[in-house]
């Protein structure tokens, strides 16, 4: 399918479907240079056209558009831009920045953005494969496995933006103050990238014709759903089975200067399908954010850390919150947090969103206890850890992994990868209050009886990023890791305990 239409007076674009999914825009310009923003204002949007995939545009971000992307937040791989300028294209719109390490080798594009063995993972995976651009198979890994997987209403794949390096090293300067200090020390925005990645502002709710009500969004990253049951977890890691991988990673986070407390969350309960316990992991995680839990209104942030993570939320913070709600929620002070609290809960419980992802999670059904021997026979080197077991160790429990065909073994690490993006990934959950008598809202909606209030919600995930293969064996350094430190706090705890216990009974006697 290609198509042509005319913008303004003696230039013209035209897109195809490739197939892929991923429609290129070709740009030709006679008498007069089009800009971006012009470009998708007289372009519209895509159901204006009647295609119901997005637009890779010709067209280039230029320095002079920076000024209007201001930062949202980050995590490890990706900053994240909101838009305040008053072009109409691009109000409701965020963008995402591939982030480069501060003393790591410049990215450069190959023949293909994987390496051979990912190829190799991929192969199922035509267009992954074929690509030459790192950016653009990310993109294809959201559309054509995690889509499918998760669900495609709960998921937006974006559209590629062509980006100067001018453009992105002046992102950089705009937006370096307001960045954390740990972040800004670790990476900075990738400049030798080509493109950026446009997407909804799933903080808001779409734009339409009707009055717009105020809408409060909640980021909730849920972490790992489940406790690992492997037969290839070592005898040192047990205690895996027993205690959350979040809970754990507390502790080795307290030791890095991460987070200055641990946190009370736990997510088998928000995991656990049961209302008390997903509104007990709500409140756990309003308690003490950290990095995974976040509030917006009409999208702009106002509860919750930026790119690191935020401290226990104190008594100022609350008032600062509840104030923050009147516009939303009905209630008297001190009221309209729980009510939003409870909102959250009973939203997350009905939407039944978490229960495909905890599937996708549990793809990974051998750990990396399991999957990192898999991953060596992939990429045809000496298994590290067999070799740190030794012989005896390595026949009794590993050598039936190292005896099972490639396929095999490649499909226990693209599992593996592909749980440990929904492992990684966020929720966000987007309430408006539904007007009295409006019956006609395409979206889902929820009964809050604490405020007497009917709400619109919509669910989306994000964050979806695509793992590379070479993680793995930090996945499993990291694994080790966090075991260790957290075994040792509890080590301490009980010497602490036990010493109290000692002095109690000498003063005692």
């Amino acid at each position: 399918m290609i198509s042509q239409l005319q913008i303004g007076i003696g230039s013209s674009y035209k897109f195809k479907n490739t197939g892929s999914g991923i429609i290129f825009v070709w740009v030709k310009f006679k008498k007069q240079k089009l800009t971006l923003a012009n470009l998708i204002s007289s372009i519209g949007n895509c159901e204006q056209l009647n295609l119901n995939q997005h637009q890779d545009m010709e067209v280039i971000l230029e320095k002079k558009d920076a000024g209007d992307w201001m930062y949202r937040g980050e995590g490890a791989a990706n900053l994240v831009l909101g838009y305040n300028g008053s072009t109409p294209a691009f109000i409701g719109k965020v963008m995402r920045l591939q982030k480069a390490p501060v003393n790591g080798s410049k990215s450069m594009n190959s023949p293909t953005a994987l390496t051979v063995h990912e190829r190799l993972l991929w192969k199922d995976t035509e267009d992954i494969v074929a690509t030459s651009n790192k950016e653009l198979a990310c993109q294809l890994f959201v559309k054509h496995i995690m889509s499918p997987l998760l669900g495609s209403t709960y998921i937006d794949s974006g559209m590629r933006v062509p980006a100067s390096k001018e453009f992105l090293e002046s992102v950089e300067k705009n937006i370096i103050s307001q960045r954390p200090a740990s972040r800004v020390d670790a990476a900075k925005v990738d400049t030798q990238c080509d493109s950026v990645l446009l997407m909804s502002d799933h903080s808001l709710f779409p734009r339409g014709t009707h009055e717009v009500e105020p809408c409060i969004s909640v980021e909730i990253k849920p972490k790992c759903g489940f406790l690992p049951s492997s037969k290839f977890i070592d005898e040192g890691n047990a205690i895996k089975r027993s205690i959350t991988r979040f809970q754990m990673h507390q502790a080795l986070k307290l030791h890095q200067g991460e987070v200055s407390e641990y946190s009370e969350y736990n997510p088998l309960d928000m995991f656990s399908g049961s209302k008390d316990r997903i509104h007990k992991a709500i409140r756990d995680l309003f308690s003490t954010p950290q990095n995974n839990f976040r509030v917006f209104l009409n999208g702009s942030q106002i509860f919750g850390g930026l790119g690191g993570g935020a401290d226990s939320t104190n008594f100022v913070t609350r008032g600062k919150f509840e104030d923050a709600l009147k516009c939303v929620i009905q209630g008297g002070d001190g009221l309209r947090t729980m009510s939003f609290l409870q909102l959250v809960a009973e939203t997350v419980h009905n939407s039944g969103v978490l229960d495909r992802l905890l599937e996708v999670q549990k793809l990974d059904n051998l750990d990396i206890d399991g999957a990192i021997h898999a991953y060596y026979d992939i990429v045809s080197e000496p298994c590290m850890v067999c070799r740190a077991f030794g012989k005896e160790k390595m026949s009794q429990r590993y050598l039936s992994l190292h005896s099972i065909s490639l396929d095999e073994s490649l499909k226990i690490v693209k599992d593996f990868l592909i749980a440990a993006t929904a492992k990684d990934c966020s929720l966000m959950i987007s309430f408006r209050p539904r007007k009295d008598g409006n019956t006609g809202s395409p979206y889902n909606n929820l009964y809050l009886e604490s405020s007497n209030q009917f709400f619109d919600y919509k669910v989306n995930f994000i964050d979806l990023d695509l793992k590379q293969l070479k993680k793995m064996e930090e996945y499993y350094e990291l694994d080790k890791k966090i075991v260790t430190y957290y075994s040792r706090m509890v080590e301490t705890e009980e010497r602490q305990k036990k010493n109290t216990s000692t002095m109690a009974l000498k003063t005692a006697n």
